[in-house]
């Protein structure tokens, strides 16, 4: 017996063994795995807290090549693994988000754009992602890039997409914790639509030189929908990725969003990373592709970070219906 107990305290966590391997070798190989998977580890064991209420998050940026549609999917993947009902809206005709999420997107079939132009409802055209059977997707083709100029006209061409999701969530028989909508890359009707429907903004920000470039027309664009259709709606989170961690200039970057931004920022950096970028190629998100992996982590703990604010976001959102 006294045996068995020795050897149960001698069993170490894989991060341990890491740690024990490379220690004192300067090994930064080694150092970094050991990191990855100590924050792997208590990406376990953190308790995600479910908001009281669904959270309805459009993620936008007009700047392309920032990681919008990449961090869409992640979270939202990362929510559904951890534990809550997720939907997915894809407002963007590429429909990379519906590839990244493993749901037949050709064109012709059932998306957003027959929502939009009333033929059909949410609940005819949504999929559930293959991953994870609490991620429920609404999915884009191509044909949604004739959706601004065939609805331009309509008296309610900005709220399409809101009175179709809210009479969605009021009749279906599931609770959503979060709803993401996915907006495509420019500040069309589309995102307004996306902009009317939510009451949370996240905008994803590259970590390079150009990043505060083209936010003020964002944040202006956000304050003019907040003046004339959607009051309550709020900045609440701003994520900064293709993070570079060696290099001065992401770190700058960082400080400076951060600065400007204190309390919206999230402390969690996405970094630049192969698996997140091949993880589409296979139809899935990096969180289902490479679990284990760095950026997998970071996604995880950015979700962590939203999930753990929540209560702030909601109490700031009650404050602005006042």
């Amino acid at each position: 017996m006294a045996k068995k107990d020795h050897q149960e305290e001698t069993i170490e966590s894989a991060s341990e063994t890491l740690h024990r391997i490379f220690d004192g070798q300067g090994s930064s190989l080694g150092n970094q795995m050991a990191d990855e998977s100590s924050r792997y580890d208590a990406l376990q064991k953190a308790k995600f807290p479910k908001p009281k209420r669904t959270r309805l998050i459009a993620i936008a940026n007009q700047k392309g090549g920032v990681g919008k549609t990449t961090s869409t999917v992640n979270l939202a993947a990362a929510m559904a693994k951890y534990g809550a009902q997720v939907l997915v809206i894809d407002m963007d005709p590429q429909g990379n988000a519906s590839t990244a999420l493993g749901v037949p997107h050709a064109s012709g079939d059932p998306s957003t754009y027959d929502v939009l132009e009333g033929r059909s409802s949410i609940e005819d055209v949504i999929s559930v992602c293959p991953d994870f059977p609490t991620l429920d997707v609404v999915p884009a083709s191509i044909d949604l890039s004739g959706a601004e100029l065939e609805v331009a006209d309509m008296p309610n061409r900005n709220t399409l997409l809101k009175e179709a999701l809210e009479k969605y969530l009021r009749q279906s028989e599931k609770h959503y914790d979060y709803v993401f909508i996915d907006c495509p890359p420019s500040l069309g009707l589309l995102v307004i639509n996306a902009m009317c429907a939510v009451t949370e903004m996240l905008i994803p920000i590259q970590a390079e030189y150009y990043a505060l470039e083209g936010l003020g027309q964002l944040i202006n664009t956000i304050g003019l929908v907040q003046d004339h259709f959607n009051p309550v709606l709020l900045v609440s989170t701003m994520l900064v990725t293709m993070f570079d961690r060696r290099t001065l200039l992401s770190r700058e970057v960082f400080n400076e969003v951060k600065g400007h931004y204190p309390n919206i920022v999230l402390d969690t950096t996405i970094p630049r990373s192969v698996k997140i970028s091949e993880a589409p190629s296979f139809s899935q998100s990096v969180i289902a592709y490479d679990p284990r992996g760095l950026g997998a982590i970071a996604y995880g703990e950015a979700a962590l970070e939203i999930a753990k604010r929540s209560q702030h976001v909601l109490d700031a959102l009650d404050a602005r219906r006042k």
